[in-house]
C-alpha cells in the first residue's frame, strides 16, 4: 500500500513526538464501605496526560489534572518507568500546571506558535484517552479559534475558559493537559476539555499562554500572576453629603 504524504507527515510527527508524552498517575487510599474495618487499600490509576518541555524534568499538564493537595502523583513515561512527582505549581488563572519530576534524560517538545493558527489546518492530539489507553493518537483540523467555555461539574464549581481552539480530533477523558501538534510537530495547545453529548468538538489552551508559565518557571522557579482586589460598600445621602459625591 502507498502512504500519502500527509500520512508519512503524521506518522513521522507520531514518532517524534510520542517518546515525550508522558501519563499523569495517582494513588489513592480506597476503603470497603461494606466493611468498615478492613485495611484500606492503595489503587493506582492514570488520570491524565503531560508532555516534557525541558529535559531537566519540566512537564506541562491541566491544573484541574493535579490540583488536590491530598493526593500523590506519579509520572509515567512511554518506556513505562515511574517516577514521583517532587513538586507541582498551579496557574492561579489558567488550567495549566507544572509538574516536576527528578529526571535528566527525557527529550523536550517543540512549542510553536499559537498566534499564526488557522482554521482548517491539521492538528494531532496525543493522549492517555479514558485514561486506558496510553499514547493514542487522533487528527483533526483546528475548527475554531477564540472559543469561551466553561468546565467543571456543579460538584466541583465551573471555570470559564476563554480564547481557546476548538478542534474535531477526538479529545476523551484523560487526554487532559496532552499537546494538540501541527503538521511539523511543534505543540500549538494543551487538550483541556470536551463537550459531553457532542461528537467532535474538543477544546485546547494556545500554547502561547503556556509558553509564559514555561518561560517564568525556568527563569524564576516558581509561578505568579498579579492580580487586583475590590471592595465597596454603599454609603448613605449624608455620608455622600459630606464627602460631595454622588
Amino acid at each position: 500500500k502507498t502512504v500519502v504524504k500527509e500520512e508519512n507527515a503524521v506518522i513521522s510527527v507520531v514518532e517524534k513526538t510520542s517518546p515525550s508524552v508522558v501519563a499523569i498517575g495517582v494513588t489513592r487510599r480506597v476503603i470497603n464501605p461494606f466493611d468498615p474495618f478492613a485495611i484500606p487499600k492503595r489503587e493506582n490509576s492514570t488520570i491524565g496526560t503531560g508532555f516534557v518541555v525541558s529535559s531537566k524534568g519540566i512537564i506541562v499538564t491541566n491544573k484541574h489534572v493535579v490540583s488536590d493537595p491530598g493526593l500523590k502523583y506519579t509520572v509515567v513515561v512511554k518506556e513505562g518507568q515511574k517516577l514521583d512527582v517532587k513538586r507541582i505549581y498551579l496557574d492561579p488563572s489558567l488550567d495549566l500546571a507544572i509538574v516536576q519530576i527528578e529526571a535528566s534524560n527525557l527529550k523536550a517538545l517543540d512549542l510553536g506558535d499559537s498566534s499564526k493558527l488557522k482554521v482548517g489546518q491539521t492538528v494531532i492530539a496525543v493522549g492517555n484517552a479514558l485514561g486506558r489507553f496510553t499514547n493514542t493518537v487522533t487528527t483533526g483540523v483546528v475548527s475554531g479559534l477564540g472559543r469561551r467555555v466553561e468546565v467543571g461539574s456543579p460538584f466541583e464549581g465551573f471555570e470559564s475558559l476563554e480564547d481557546l481552539i476548538q478542534t474535531d480530533a477526538a479529545i476523551n477523558p484523560g487526554n487532559s493537559g496532552g499537546p494538540l501538534l501541527d503538521i511539523s510537530g511543534g505543540v500549538i495547545g494543551v487538550n483541556v476539555a470536551t463537550t459531553e453529548g457532542a461528537q467532535n468538538i474538543g477544546f485546547a489552551i494556545p500554547i502561547n499562554s503556556g509558553k509564559v508559565l514555561v518561560s517564568e518557571f525556568e527563569t524564576t522557579g516558581t509561578i505568579s500572576r498579579p492580580f487586583l482586589v475590590i471592595r465597596y460598600s454603599f454609603i448613605s445621602k449624608d455620608v455622600a453629603i459630606l464627602n460631595e459625591v454622588p
